[in-house]
């Protein structure tokens, strides 16, 4: 009798396991596949729905603007790539390899241009070196901010905190003993550096290159702000889709966009599996810094300046806000903050970012949390776990604007029994959820490799259920990794506006689409105001965060001396 109650148990835990795997990639293949494959076929048809082949591929390719604005976007990342690329790595490198004070301050700066959204440094650069800047009337010094410099100056701080963390890891986790080995044979310092150093860091150099170039290549947000006339493909997409309603060429344009993606996504894939291959069976000796004051003056100095450069576009932005006129009549007022322009609708989409950041938050991190779960434990249905973990990767190579065209294609067919999530929070919500999606996945099913399958095999032994092991061993053994997918999808969906800007709803306005359109009305102040209380916000988020963590390991230590 207790043989049949154990079968049975077994044969419906195996059934609801194969329908939580299967509603798990019916919605990736609803939500991601279909609405990526549809975007494909967009490509051939014309505004009136009709048949053209590769009509509007050939019409883009060879026309004047879409060679101007492939210069325009490679040269932007190239340029800005390297720069970000320097810049990042001899900042790690002063935290990592030298022996300066502050080094946690240096490192939470580091990270701030996170909290904000890309049209803040563009608002920053304004109001600096604008034509009525700080820099601009105090020293003489005029600079064309409006067009390539401002968009690189806006991406190089955009995309420097992903390379900083890509490259302080590889250089804090180098292995000392290549570096005594070195010495013993009498290798001086600058030979160490690019036979010791560089090939140590090759894989997430390169890791860092194609993240930082992919990043400036489809952003949207500063060439919006400061791009001026200065054609970019990311600009391209939401002048064909918003100013034409050409959502066929959008379409073109897009695809396009999503190559360099790809291209990032496959070395970032081969680059991470080499360093893993690498490092596999390898008990790595932690780096010995040795003293060498010129070395950390130098580096202490350099720091500073980066540091002390972010920290000054987050200033100069919550300065604005709070100034009448700049820069004629510098006393404080919170009238900015009323966002009274009519553009905008200022506070009241700030609310909604809120609304929409939490929900993202909450049913992003629970759906991910699931589906790595059953990717990761669940030993049967291989070919569904597989499918679903290809199907859950596949954003990462999906720039923003992409996923919102392919949402428009999708969701906005009258035919489509979806049809009713478009124009409404839900749809803002998805989009986002996929948009950011595949970070947090890799992230759970990284963590969930590290516990044991143990607690699995007793649980499967003692007649458990699965999800009372979830609950009761699972989540709180994997509480931190979950908390800080929360903190990813709140945060981003907080400064996002590349996905959004063609989902949202005029009822229901998102700060960031605020923004831009209160810069677009000439009232700058207004949106340095929207754009402070988003990093205010994230800011605080994340103090809070840190807070539960800091006590979800208290708990811990307190349990293990209890032991």
């Amino acid at each position: 009798m207790n043989g049949l109650i154990k079968s049975g148990g077994r044969d419906y835990e195996a059934l609801l396991k194969k329908i939580l795997i299967i509603i798990m990639v019916t919605l990736l293949v609803v939500f991601i596949l279909i609405p990526v494959t549809m975007l494909l076929f967009t490509l051939t048809k014309d505004k009136s729905g009709n048949y053209v082949g590769f009509k509007n591929v050939i019409e883009y390719l060879t026309s004047l603007g879409f060679r101007l604005s492939l210069k325009n976007s490679l040269f932007i990342s190239s340029i800005s790539t390297i720069i970000s690329i320097i810049l990042a790595f001899l900042y790690a490198y002063g935290i990592a390899r030298t022996n300066i004070k502050l080094k946690g301050i240096y490192n939470s700066l580091a990270l701030l241009p996170i909290f904000a959204p890309t049209m803040l440094y563009g608002i920053a650069l304004i109001y600096l070196f604008g034509n009525k800047g700080f820099v601009t009337m105090n020293f003489g010094t005029s600079l064309e901010l409006y067009g390539p410099f401002g968009i690189i100056i806006s991406e190089i701080i955009y995309t420097f905190p992903q390379c900083f963390l890509i490259l302080y890891m590889a250089l804090k986790n180098t292995d000392n003993r290549l570096y005594e080995a070195a010495e013993t044979l009498g290798t001086s310092k600058v030979k160490q550096f690019f036979y010791v150093t560089l090939p140590g860091i090759k894989y997430s150099l390169i890791s860092a290159i194609f993240v930082a170039f992919t990043l400036s290549f489809t952003d949207f947000g500063a060439p919006k702000i400061v791009g001026g006339s200065f054609n970019v493909l990311a600009t391209d997409i939401y002048k064909q889709v918003v100013g034409q309603n050409n959502i066929p060429m959008g379409a073109t344009v897009g695809m396009i966009l999503i190559i360099p993606s790809l291209l990032s996504f496959i070395i970032d894939r081969i680059t991470n599996n080499k360093v893993k291959n690498s490092t596999a069976n390898e008990e790595l000796s932690p780096f010995k810094i040795k003293e060498n004051k010129l070395r950390d003056s130098l580096f202490f100095v350099f720091n500073s300046l980066i540091a002390l450069s972010f920290l000054t576009m987050i200033i100069v932005v919550f300065l604005a806000a709070f100034i009448k006129v700049w820069p004629y009549n510098l006393s404080l007022t919170l009238d900015h903050f009323s966002f009274n322009t009519g553009s905008g609708d200022g506070f009241k989409s700030y609310l909604n970012s809120i609304i929409v950041a939490l929900l993202t938050a909450i049913i992003g991190t629970v759906i991910t949390f699931i589906n790595s779960y059953l990717i990761e434990k669940v030993k049967e249905f291989k070919i569904l776990r597989n499918i679903s973990y290809f199907l859950s990767i596949v954003p990462l190579s999906l720039p923003g604007l992409v996923i919102g065209i392919s949402y428009i294609v999708f969701f906005n067919n009258p035919n489509n029994p979806f049809n009713f999530l478009y124009g409404t929070v839900a749809i803002v919500v998805i989009g986002n959820i996929v948009h950011f999606y595949s970070v947090p996945f890799i992230s759970s099913t990284s963590n969930l490799k590290k516990l044991s399958n143990n607690f699995e095999e007793a649980a499967k032994t003692l007649n458990i259920p699965f999800y009372k092991t979830i609950l009761k061993v699972t989540i709180p053994m994997s509480l931190e990794g979950i908390l800080e997918n929360f903190m990813y999808f709140f945060t981003n969906s907080m400064v996002t506006i590349s996905a959004v800007v063609f989902l949202y709803s005029p009822k229901f306005m998102l700060a960031t689409i605020s923004i831009v359109n209160l810069d677009d009305a000439g009232n700058t102040a207004g949106a340095a105001a929207l754009a402070s209380l988003i990093i205010v916000t994230n800011i605080v988020t994340r103090i809070i965060y840190e807070c539960l963590i800091k006590l979800i390991r208290k708990n811990k230590e307190k349990k293990m001396k209890n032991v």
